[in-house]
């Protein structure tokens, strides 16, 4: 599975932006995707995991209500929407996908990974 991450930017704190992350190889409904996000100086963090399959959803707490993690399965693409950003939103966002179907937080849980996007939010 290859992926491909995209959409980062520079967003002033309040807005929102949209994170794309076009999977090859496998279909989005074999697999299990995620968000995942790392600040600088701080360890990588889950943000969010989509099982199409199974119709669920998963989110770290930090970001309940204010991410939404989407998808189109005619285009293999996952989305990461980020509304009301915060400058603590600011690190590099990574799409991850693992075979097996359970949803997951873990990064060592995952098995292949897009290359990242940076997203930096101004206060």
């Amino acid at each position: 599975v290859q992926l491909q991450a995209s959409g980062g930017g520079l967003v002033q704190a309040g807005g929102s932006l949209r994170l794309a992350c076009a999977a090859s190889g496998r279909t989005l409904s074999s697999i299990v995707m995620g968000w995942f996000r790392q600040a600088p100086g701080k360890e990588r963090e889950f943000v969010a995991a989509v099982n199409w399959s199974a119709g669920s959803t998963y989110y770290a707490d930090s970001v309940k209500g204010r991410f939404t993690i989407s998808g189109d399965n005619a285009k293999d693409t996952v989305y990461l929407q980020i509304n009301s950003v915060k400058p603590e939103d600011t690190a590099v966002y990574y799409c991850a996908a693992r075979r097996r179907r359970a949803l997951a937080s873990a990064v060592w849980e995952y098995d292949y990974w897009g290359q990242g996007t940076q997203v930096t939010v101004s206060s």
